[in-house]
């Protein structure tokens, strides 16, 4: 497929996706959203990373608005329903490893669109923003998910309400985002962070995610059979007798991804 709004690389098992309308802030239109969701599909067969990051100075502004004369003929239930959902659903449930790598600001959509990922990883000067209410809206892009369990219930409800920015480094304190990193460092640290997954136990990956999502809604009992399902197929991998060789021999391990 040829890409419009995004670009798609791929080089040693790491896949980048680049949001790619800089003049736009990169917001999301329905073209970009079609794009996200197919280059997701498609890096999933082949990459063991898949990485988003913005082109220019921001990650992503959010819901591309247009100008005033289409404000009254927005169907926000419907792209919410028919185009947002698939395409985070494709990130939250991909089957690899995800890292959003926020070089700028991420504001409505757009930040939620971040915290779908696996793993955030944001510059310093990158900042978070709830907009939503600026423009009478609620949070959406699964805002309304990812919020309470990331930063608890208490920060998640100011920063719907009050719609202020979060600093890349108070979002890292409350546990919205995995690190800040200082902006001249940005690009080889996140590079360095998706090939380290790059080179891991994939499978062990895999059952890491369905381990942690599934224990969202799960009891204790629930979980720990889960936990030992998803041992019991980590414990097959060929991944798993490298490593395990591996630490006997001293030597680092050098994992196939299977």
């Amino acid at each position: 497929m040829d890409y419009e709004t995004i670009r798609l690389s791929e080089r040693d098992g790491v896949a980048v996706l680049t949001l790619n309308r800089p003049d736009k802030m990169n917001a999301l239109n329905t073209q970009m959203r079609a794009e996200i969701l197919h280059a997701v599909g498609s890096a999933e067969t082949t990459a063991r990373v898949l990485v988003m990051t913005g082109k220019g100075k921001a990650f992503c502004s959010g819901q591309d608005l247009g100008d005033r004369a289409n404000v009254g003929n927005l169907n926000l239930e419907r792209t919410l329903r028919d185009e947002y959902e698939p395409m985070l659903r494709a990130i939250f449930d991909c089957s690899i490893p995800t890292i959003a790598a926020v070089n700028g600001p991420a504001a409505g959509a757009g930040a939620n669109l971040a915290l779908a990922a696996d793993v955030v990883i944001a510059t310093e000067s990158a900042v978070f923003l709830q907009a939503f209410t600026r423009i009478g809206l609620i949070p959406d892009a699964g805002g309304t998910y990812w919020l309470p369990r990331q930063m608890g219930t208490a920060k998640a409800m100011g920063a719907a309400l009050f719609a202020e920015p979060v600093s890349a480094n108070q979002a890292s304190v409350w546990g919205m985002i995995w690190e800040a990193v200082p902006d001249d460092e940005f690009a080889a640290h996140w590079a360095e962070r998706a090939r380290h997954l790059a080179t891991g136990p994939s499978v062990a990956y895999r059952n890491v995610k369905r381990a942690i999502r599934g224990s969202m809604d799960n009891t204790l009992d629930k979980q720990l059979a889960l936990e030992a399902k998803l041992q019991g197929e980590a414990g097959h991998s060929r991944d798993f007798q490298e490593g395990v060789m591996a630490f006997l021999e001293k030597r680092p391990a050098k994992f196939e991804g299977r």
